[in-house]
Parts: C-alpha cells; sequence; structure tokens
C-alpha cells in the first residue's frame, strides 16, 4: 500500500513552499526541500530559531484537536529551527503510528519575525459502518461477527481487515475448508459521514476430509489402539487406498497410487502389506472425517504421550506426509520409531521432613519394574492435575497448608531398559489464611456464603477445604455451578494466603403453572412458587420486596392444586438451613390439605356435582423437622429427627381397603432419617455418592387395644400403627470426554438402588393401608398422592399389582399397594448445557424394580427389567422437566407382543421420580 505525506508546506501570500514524498509504509521520511523562489525568506544555509505562536487542527470529524496536537508532541511556544530541525517530521510520524488517519500534512500558515503559525491538516481513516458476508450461511455469519472481533465506529485499518480475514479461514479450515479463500471489499456508506461497509466474500471451497490413515513403523503397538488416540482426525474409508493418486512430493515422478508411494518413501517395508481394514473403523461410514491441522498437530502429541504411557520414552514421529488425492481428499501417512521400553527403577526421596519415605512411596504408587510413564508420575506427585483431583503427593502436603511446597522428579541414573529417580521436595513454610473475599453475590448475603466456607481466616491452607467450600456453594443452587472461582494468592514474606471466591448469580426461584387431565376428575389446574433464597427477617421491609424479600437462604413453598368441587390440593413448607445462624441445623414446617372427591355415578356413567359432597376422601397433614451435620463419622452425614400428623377422613369412599369405606384415621409417627452425601453438585452430578437410610415409627397402639376392637374395619384404623424402612443408595463416576477437552461436556456413569418395607407390630392386624410403596409408571399417580403412599417410578411400565413379572397387562387398577420393594437403576448422562439459564442432559438407562406383598415372597432378584432413553431438562424457573422413553423388556417377552405394545412414553415435571 502506498501513502503520502507532505512534511512542510509554506503558505506566504501566493508563494509557498512544499514538501511531499510517495513512499512505502515503513519507509523514512525524507528531510525538508524548499522552494528556490523562497530562499530569501528561508535561508538555507543558515538555520534559523521560531517559536510556535498557534496549533490549528483541521480535518478531523471524531478526534478531539487536543489530542491530535498532543499526540503530534507539537506545542505552542516550542522552537522550531529552520532548515535542519526534525520537529514536524517526528510529529508526522507520531500521528502516522496510531493508525487512525489516512493523510496527514503539517503547513507553516504565517510567519511575523521568529514566530510562526502551524496547521496539522489530517484526514482521518473512514469507520465501520457495518459487516457483510456473501457466500455463507446465516447461521455461519452470526458465528462469524464474534470471531472478527469488529464492531461499528471502530476505525477500518488494513490490520483490522487482515485479522478479520485471518480469523475467517481459521474458522473454516476447523471445520475442514482447506481452501477458502477470503476477499474483503471497503464500500463507502453514504448515511454516515466517512463510513465503509466491510464485505466479506467467501469461497470456502470443498471440505477435505481423510480417506485413511497409515501408520508404519509401530512394532509393538497395533494401529487400532493407536489410531483411537486420535480424537480430532478420523479416517473415512480405506476403499480407495489402491485407487488414490498423486505427483510425488519431491518433483521427480509421475502420478503414482498412495500403496507406490508409501513404499518407495519408506513408510512401509516390503513385509507389511495393506490388505487389510482395521475392523474399529470398518464402520465409520458416519464419521465427517474432516481434516484440521491444528487437531492434527494435537493427535500426534496424543499418540506419542500414549506411547510414552507404555513406556516408550523415546518414541518419535520420523515423518508424516499428507497425500492429496484425485477427489482433493488427504491420505495420511505417518511413520513411527518406538525406541526401547522402559521400566522403573529405584525411587528415593530427597528434602521431605514432614512425612517419611515410606508413606510418601505408599501415595506415590509407583514400584521398581513397573512400565515407565512420566505422566503417571508427575499425577501422583501432583504435577500435573489428576481428574479425581486429589490422593497425590502435592494434595498431601497442600491439605496441611503447605502451599509452598514445591516437588521435582530428576533421573539419576539410566542403565539397560532401567530408569532411577530422585525425587526431590521443598516443603517451604505453612501458610496461614489471612483475608478472605467474596464477590458476585449480588442477591444473596454474604454471611449465606461465608457460613458454608471451610476456609477461615487463621486457619491453615487446605487444598481439600478450598474444594469442599466449592462444593458447598455449588450444593445451595444459588450460583452458576460452572463459574465459582477461586483464586488463592500467596504472600511469601509473611507466609499467609488470601483467598478470593468470586460468583455469579442464577435465578433460583420456580413457578408452576400447569393444567392437566385425568385422574377421573377431568380438568385441574395447578399454580405453584417456590423462593429457594428466601429472607423471613425482611418480610416487613417494603425496600426488601423485590419482587420478595431474598438472599438469607431460607426456602419457602407455595402450591394450590383445584379443579372445583371434585378436587382441591393446598401445600405449604418453609425451611430455615440454619437455624440460630451459627451450626448447620435446618428446621422445616410443613402443612398440606388435600380432598379428592369419587364423582362417578355407577347409575348415570357421568361425573355428579352431587356426589361430590357425598363421596370423598380427605387429608391433612403437618410436620416439623430438624436436621443436624455430625462430626463423625464425617461431616458428610446428616441425622434429620421429623414428628409428623396425618389425618384421613373418608365418605362413602369404596374400594379403597378392606371394606374400609368411612371412616377416619390418624396416622403420627416419629421418623428418623440418617444421609451422608458428598456429591458434588445438586443439579447435574458428576462425582460423589449418596446414602439414606430412614425409619418411621407409630406408636404400637394395638398392645393397648381389645381384640374386638381391632378386627372392626373402622376402629382397627382409627389409629394406624406401622413401621416402614427406605434405603437409596446413588454413586455417581464420571468417565472420559469425547473431546478430550471440555471437561464440562463428560459423560457420566449413574448406579442407584432403592429399597422399602413396611412392616406391623402385632402379627393379628393387617399392615397399614397406608404408606406403602405405588410401583411403576414415571412416579406420577392418579389419586394426586393422597394416598399416603410411596411412589416408586418405573419407566417402561405402568402401575402394576403383582410381584409376577410376566403378568404385564397394559393397565392395571389397583387400591392396594405393595408393602416391599426394590428398585436398581444404571444410567449414562451426557450434558448438552449447563449455564445459569438452563441445565439439559441426555441418558440411557436401564432399570430392574418389583413390589411384594409379604416379606415371605419378596425375592430381590425376580424383577421386571426396562432400558430406554430420556432428557432432563432444568430451567430455573420452572424446575425440571423430564421426558423418557422406555422398553418394557419382559413386556416385549409376553405372547403375541410387539415392540410398540411394550414400550412407554413418560412424561415428568417439577422432580425426579424416585
Amino acid at each position: 500500500m502506498q501513502r503520502t505525506c507532505t512534511i512542510l508546506t509554506i503558505l506566504l501570500g501566493l508563494s509557498f513552499i512544499s514538501t511531499k514524498t510517495n513512499a512505502q509504509v515503513n519507509d523514512t521520511i525524507p528531510t525538508t526541500s524548499v522552494d528556490p523562489a523562497l530562499m530569501g525568506i528561508f535561508n538555507q544555509t543558515i538555520p534559523k530559531k521560531y517559536t510556535i505562536a498557534e496549533i490549528k487542527v483541521t480535518g478531523t470529524q471524531y478526534f478531539d484537536p487536543n489530542l491530535v496536537t498532543s499526540i503530534s508532541g507539537l506545542n505552542v511556544g516550542d522552537e522550531i529551527r529552520i532548515p535542519g530541525g526534525d520537529n514536524f517530521s517526528k510529529a508526522i510520524e507520531k500521528l502516522w503510528g496510531q493508525n487512525l488517519f489516512a493523510d496527514i500534512e503539517v503547513y507553516i500558515t504565517k510567519v511575523e519575525g521568529d514566530k510562526i503559525w502551524v496547521e496539522i491538516a489530517a484526514v482521518e481513516r473512514p469507520r465501520l459502518s457495518k459487516v457483510i458476508f456473501r457466500g455463507i450461511k446465516k447461521a455461519e455469519a452470526t458465528d462469524l461477527k464474534e470471531k472478527i472481533a469488529i464492531t461499528a465506529s471502530q476505525v477500518v485499518t488494513e490490520a483490522r481487515k487482515q485479522n478479520a480475514i485471518d480469523a475467517i479461514q481459521k474458522f473454516y479450515i476447523e471445520k475442514g475448508f482447506q481452501g477458502a479463500t477470503i476477499n474483503v471489499i471497503e464500500r463507502p456508506d453514504t448515511a454516515y459521514t466517512n463510513g465503509v461497509d466491510l464485505i466479506f466474500v467467501v469461497e470456502k471451497g470443498a471440505k477435505v476430509r481423510i480417506n485413511n490413515i497409515i501408520i508404519a513403523g509401530n512394532e509393538n503397538v497395533s494401529d487400532l489402539k493407536l489410531k483411537k488416540q486420535f480424537k480430532g482426525t478420523k479416517e473415512k474409508t480405506r476403499l480407495s487406498l489402491y485407487q488414490d493418486t498423486t505427483k510425488s512430493p519431491y518433483g521427480n515422478e509421475e502420478r503414482i497410487s498412495f500403496k507406490d508411494y508409501l513404499h518407495n518413501y519408506g513408510f512401509l517395508s516390503p513385509t507389511k502389506t495393506l490388505d487389510y481394514l482395521d475392523p474399529y473403523f470398518r464402520f465409520k461410514v458416519f464419521n465427517s472425517a474432516k481434516y484440521s491441522e491444528k487437531k492434527y498437530k494435537e493427535d500426534k502429541e496424543k499418540l506419542l504421550e500414549y506411547y510414552n504411557s507404555l513406556g516408550y520414552r523415546d518414541a518419535v514421529i520420523e515423518k508424516d506426509t499428507l497425500f492429496y488425492s484425485k477427489k482433493g481428499n488427504l491420505n495420511v501417512a505417518i511413520k513411527v520409531n518406538e525406541g526401547n521400553k522402559y521400566y522403573f527403577g529405584n525411587i528415593t526421596w530427597r528434602g521431605n521432613t514432614k512425612y517419611p519415605d515410606s508413606l510418601l512411596s505408599v501415595i506415590l504408587g509407583i514400584k521398581k519394574g513397573d512400565i515407565y510413564d512420566l505422566q503417571t508420575l508427575n499425577k501422583r506427585l501432583g504435577k500435573q492435575i489428576s481428574a479425581d483431583g486429589g490422593g497425590d503427593v502435592s494434595s498431601l502436603y497442600s491439605d496441611n497448608g503447605y502451599l509452598f511446597f514445591r516437588v521435582d522428579p530428576v533421573e539419576t541414573s539410566v542403565y539397560n531398559d532401567t530408569i532411577d529417580h530422585e525425587i526431590r521436595i521443598t516443603e517451604g513454610p505453612q501458610a496461614t489464611i489471612k483475608r478472605i473475599t467474596i464477590s458476585g453475590n449480588d442477591k444473596t448475603k454474604e454471611h449465606v456464603v461465608r457460613r458454608e466456607l471451610r476456609t477461615l481466616p487463621g486457619d491453615k491452607f487446605s487444598r481439600e477445604f478450598l474444594i469442599r467450600s466449592q462444593r458447598e456453594i455449588a450444593n445451595l443452587g444459588y450460583f452458576n455451578q460452572e463459574k465459582i472461582g477461586i483464586n488463592p494468592v500467596p504472600n511469601p514474606d509473611d507466609g499467609t494466603v488470601d483467598i478470593n471466591y468470586t460468583l455469579e448469580e442464577k435465578s433460583s426461584d420456580q413457578l408452576e403453572l400447569s393444567a392437566g387431565w385425568g385422574g377421573g376428575i377431568g380438568l385441574t389446574g395447578t399454580v405453584g412458587v417456590v423462593f429457594n433464597n428466601f429472607s423471613i427477617r425482611n418480610i416487613l421491609k417494603k425496600s426488601s420486596w423485590s419482587p420478595l424479600p431474598s438472599g438469607d437462604g431460607q426456602k419457602l413453598s407455595l402450591r394450590f392444586q383445584s379443579n372445583g368441587r371434585y378436587f382441591r390440593s393446598t401445600n405449604f413448607s418453609f425451611t430455615e438451613p440454619w437455624l440460630g445462624g451459627k451450626k448447620r441445623n435446618s428446621l422445616t414446617v410443613s402443612l398440606y390439605s388435600s380432598k379428592y372427591a369419587n364423582a362417578w355415578d355407577p347409575y348415570t356413567y357421568r361425573y355428579t356435582n352431587q356426589r361430590a359432597d357425598s363421596s370423598y376422601l380427605k387429608a391433612f397433614g403437618a410436620s416439623i423437622s430438624l436436621g443436624k451435620q455430625l462430626k463423625w463419622p464425617d461431616d458428610y452425614f446428616t441425622l434429620v429427627y421429623a414428628l409428623n400428623y396425618t389425618r384421613y377422613k373418608l365418605k362413602n369412599y369404596p374400594g379403597f381397603f378392606s371394606g374400609l369405606s368411612n371412616a377416619t384415621s390418624n396416622i403420627i409417627n416419629l421418623k428418623l432419617a440418617l444421609s451422608r452425601s458428598s456429591i458434588d453438585q445438586p443439579i447435574f452430578p458428576r462425582r460423589g455418592t449418596s446414602f439414606m437410610i430412614s425409619g418411621a415409627f407409630t406408636p404400637p397402639y394395638s398392645l393397648f387395644r381389645s381384640e374386638a376392637s381391632l378386627k372392626n374395619a373402622e376402629n382397627k384404623y382409627k389409629l394406624v400403627e406401622y413401621h416402614k424402612w427406605r434405603i437409596n443408595t446413588e454413586f455417581y463416576v464420571p468417565l472420559g470426554t469425547p473431546s478430550g477437552e471440555d471437561k464440562s461436556k463428560q459423560f457420566v456413569l449413574k448406579f442407584a438402588a432403592k429399597y422399602g418395607f413396611i412392616g406391623r407390630y402385632n402379627k393379628n392386624l393387617d399392615i397399614s393401608p397406608f404408606e406403602r410403596f405405588q410401583v411403576g409408571d414415571a412416579g406420577l399417580t392418579n389419586n394426586f398422592g393422597i394416598l399416603g403412599y410411596d411412589i416408586i417410578a418405573h419407566r417402561g411400565y405402568p402401575v402394576y399389582n403383582t410381584s409376577d413379572p410376566t403378568n404385564n397387562p397394559d393397565q392395571q387398577s389397583t387400591t392396594t399397594f405393595f408393602t416391599i420393594f426394590n428398585k436398581y437403576t444404571m444410567e449414562l448422562r451426557y450434558p448438552f448445557a449447563t449455564n445459569p439459564s438452563s441445565t439439559i442432559y441426555g441418558l440411557a438407562f436401564f432399570e430392574a424394580a418389583n413390589g411384594w406383598y409379604e416379606f415371605k415372597d419378596w425375592n430381590p432378584f425376580r424383577l421386571r427389567r426396562s432400558v430406554g432413553l430420556g432428557a432432563r431438562f432444568y430451567l430455573p424457573m420452572f424446575g425440571l422437566l423430564g421426558f423418557d422413553y422406555g422398553l418394557g423388556l419382559d413386556r416385549l417377552s409376553a405372547p403375541g407382543a410387539t415392540f410398540k405394545d411394550a414400550t412407554r412414553f413418560t412424561f415428568m415435571l417439577g422432580f425426579e421420580p424416585e
């Protein structure tokens, strides 16, 4: 590109001195020359000093003239020597170096004695009006606008245009379009002063795909294992291996086949043939196999890392080639030199005073004779972060305050195939926590976050407590789990550390507005709200209502369902997670009231308002519970005591249990629940376990009542008695990531087992008709859950009432439920989105469950089995939405059953069923 710079123009009357030059951008600005007609005014041989009397800036449209003058370095009162001075040339260089001007001229407009008047005439570069893409799809254009990082009103420079072109080209190269070309057109926009549009014309060309990947020189490791290390470089097919031809890269042969090329240039020995197809790749016909130079380089590094993990620390890639086919696709050939296989020898420790060699060797877990693997060594030492995030030597020290700990493995001897190491440790002093800062909690009060932290000022630094604090903050549910930042700032001078927590608030309240049809009563509407970060102490402060007082971490839930006269249900609950504010002791109070009318008239075969008041079931319940965090066996344990009262009133309610149609039943029980949870986050757990065992006990009324009263159906259930047990366990195990890069996109395997049993104190008394277990379907019930039974979902099956897995009709109606059940679940989950606005993940499941009426019939291995696929959508405002498509395997095995007969689509809203 050419530029024009006028160094000096002196206007005196009708005469002038001018100096102009046309030069490359990096050329040196030449010295000033003077018109011979004006030699009398400026003596070329005798320099004279002049003082700047005034500086005027012209031509600018967006820039402040004072700013331009400041950048130029010229000031009123400066002395200028003419000729011989370089003040004007330096001023032009400074202004030009800002890359903001298309042309710059400096004039002397007036001379009086030894004073001169200076004018800086600047032509600004155009500013961007809008960016236009041609030749690509609208979605691609949207993505590119973010990547090129050019916004309206920015100054358009050649460098900025080139950076945009490079970004576009990189975008398409990563998508496999290796030959993409980009041209930019600068078009004036008449709607804006000095505005231009940048039009990027993109020609993507054909997508370059990889036909074949050939690996040579691997004598000890199979092609299959090596190709599995290529995460971003995949081959599509090997069918054109012998047909692909190209010109020799050395330019001395005509077109040759890929096979001949590999042999001629040393990629294959005469003994290694290509007359095979790898079984692993034979079926990869749906693989895009696109080529990305960046991913290819990364995959070559992964190949060597894999060799290193097998003990081949000297393995190298001797050469590789990209071989284009006639259709423009690629064949890739890589020749490796494996080198020798090495093993660990003697490992000694030096510099450790806190822990003995024996303990460190146990934690290291590497013995003499193990296959040499530098990556494993670094992970066990803690120099490289491992997936499980702990259990290494560095963690041992950092969990005990040694923040300044450093460890270095040094090879001391290499003999034959064995390598000895000395592990050199610098323990340093124990660091003490000095300050804790919290930022980003715009809504949540700071004390709510601080009481969850395990890192306290004055305590010794602990990496374990940092991780635990992160988990506790995530489990609050008030913050974006993916953006909880923890930044320890060491202060080596005084041996302390400051810890900065950065948070990002997210919406945690939920609103439920829904309508449904069914349950024998028709259309039912639901309105519910859950405030998960409520503040009851600010409820009387009008200034705190936005829309409700919040920030103290309390939970308030209200829910109402109704369809008029046939059904209504009201629920209220309140939870204070830190009763008293000093310890993690929770208090929960809840109330509910429901009515379910049997409005079906068997004589008229329709619902009637008259029966709504003559046949119904009413339920009222209240509970209060107190939870306490335990210190032993560890502080992941929680013990909850709950006192519950429920009253059921039946009026002409037929077919319930043992002729119980007109009665009032009361249930008072004490429930104890011991639980332990170490899952890392509540919405999409990736690791950890959850365990709960509970028992609910009513008073043994039958021990104090006559046998006659126990024979009357209405009297014997006036005071209901039972003992009820539940056991739930869940395990979450993270699996490898498909890309190997984005840890948020990680497969997670979930295992769960559940068990329930309800028993009696008196063998002469039937087991309670209440508090039993409904098994089947999606965890929903036709009676809206007011009968007090536990709802156990079993995807792929309707609600069933028999223990025989071979008996599976499409619909089973029952008013009595099981007294014992087993359920086992295995799910493979994958997250599609984990951000504050939504968490979305898909799953594949295997499930097995069944129920029994008598303990003597219980067989935990005689189960109904199902498999299927599902998806979960967690929206902060509405809670959980779920869809599952299950196949009941035992339904499919029924005589004459079709695949359609054995499948079932289920939907869930607001909660994950048991």
